[in-house]
């Protein structure tokens, strides 16, 4: 589970990354990839058991998604 939850992270530092910097959620989405890179890089360096910072990575990207998803609607149907 634990190199599951960095593999997600890192996929979602990467699309938060990808967000147009004309959205308002690019910039939400700046300061969350920092705090985001910052708790990756504390987990690969501790044991698997450190379960404050899993938790602390888990309400981090739930705010990643929200954003992400935030930002998709805000961009609507391209088909229109």
């Amino acid at each position: 589970m634990h190199n599951e939850t960095l593999a997600m992270a890192r996929l979602l530092i990467a699309r938060l990354e990808r967000l147009s910097v004309d959205s308002y959620w690019a910039h939400q989405a700046s300061g969350l990839r920092r705090s985001l890179m910052r708790c990756v890089d504390e987990l690969e360096k501790m044991p698997p058991q450190a379960e404050e910072s899993h938790r602390r990575l888990e309400r981090l990207m739930r705010r990643g998604f929200d954003i992400l998803e935030r930002a998709a609607r805000e961009l609507g149907d391209p088909g229109r």
